[in-house]
């Protein structure tokens, strides 16, 4: 097995204090590497880089539609947000034209990132909703194509007929059998592939043809970015940063993905040690060797060549993507 790749540094002073590493690949619309780092082999778990793909049977099956689902309801659907209003409302509202409540999701309540909404249930007394959570999007698209299928409602259980689906996608996406799953963070079952699976996914995804729903997904994230994951975020910030031509999405455990239309490639990362800065830093730095992110953009400085400051605000060292990125 082919060992992972350095991703990025920490230099504390002149000192080399910490290295990530981790395994990447750049996919072309044909499925072939064009560059490797690492493993391009190595087995992994998309977590949420794959919330697209479990949103394609929303769309194919007829149900986005006969929903009436605009382009704000397929970034959530895509979406790990902060929790904000710009979020919950959005969900809520969406959940009340099915005809369905907070007690439907199966995804567990969370509090929200959004300090503003967090805030404002501490002083209203109140307990984080399901709505909460960072992944009510993606079950408000598994409720809606759940009410399509006419599914039981444990839609999460990987034997449920929305489940299938999204497996069925997967598999078709990435060319590959999963070898399994893990169950996610927000109970829905995560679908094992090799890491060049995911990448000719998102390639996939890239090369997709006007009005398909691949397309459809990926113009409504770039559309979109405050609605993929919120203020402060990678995503949401790198895609501004890129004027909406290139879609992105993490994952938990260090894990992120790009979609580059304009360019027909697929982008999939792993960071071996499953740390958000490395992985942020390792797709901020492919991004800006294609040519697709300028190096000097506030949210790139954010991720990589990011100065590391204490408590009293004294730069103390530098974050900056391996040499074998640039």
């Amino acid at each position: 097995m082919t060992q992972p790749s350095p991703f990025a540094e920490i230099w504390r002073g002149p000192f080399l204090e910490s290295v990530h590493s981790g395994h990447a690949v750049i996919c072309d619309d044909t499925g072939q590497i064009v560059e490797a780092w690492g493993d391009p082999a190595t087995v992994i778990l998309p977590r949420s880089s794959s919330k697209m793909i479990q949103a394609l049977p929303l769309l194919t099956s007829g149900a986005a539609d006969k929903a009436r689902l605009g382009t704000e309801q397929l970034a959530l659907a895509c979406a790990s947000h902060n929790g904000a209003a710009i979020h919950t409302d959005r969900v809520e509202t969406w959940l009340s034209t099915l005809g369905l409540d907070d007690s439907d999701f199966r995804c567990g309540p969370q509090e929200p990132d959004d300090r503003e909404a967090r805030d404002g249930l501490i002083r209203a007394g109140q307990s984080p909703c399901q709505v909460h959570n960072n992944c009510s999007g993606k079950h408000a698209g598994f409720l809606t194509l759940n009410k399509h299928l006419g599914g039981g409602a444990d839609y999460v259980d990987p034997a449920h007929p929305v489940q299938r689906a999204c497996l069925a996608a997967f598999e078709e996406v990435t060319g590959e059998s999963s070898p399994g799953y893990g169950i996610d963070g927000c109970s829905a079952p995560n679908f094992a592939c090799s890491l060049q699976g995911m990448a000719r996914a998102m390639a996939g995804f890239a090369a997709a043809p006007e009005g398909s729903a691949e397309a459809r997904l990926h113009q409504a994230m770039r559309l979109h970015p405050e609605l993929v994951a919120g203020e402060g975020r990678a995503c949401t910030e790198l895609m501004r940063a890129m004027d909406g031509k290139v879609a992105l999405k993490t994952g938990a455990e260090g894990f992120f993905i790009a979609i580059l239309p304009e360019q027909k490639l697929g982008i999939a990362l792993k960071a071996a040690c499953g740390t958000t800065r490395a992985a942020e830093c390792a797709i901020a730095a492919i991004l800006v060797r294609l040519g697709v992110l300028d190096p000097n953009h506030p949210a790139t400085l954010k991720r990589m060549n990011a100065p590391i400051t204490n408590r009293r605000d004294i730069v103390t060292g530098v974050l900056k993507p391996a040499a074998d990125l640039l």
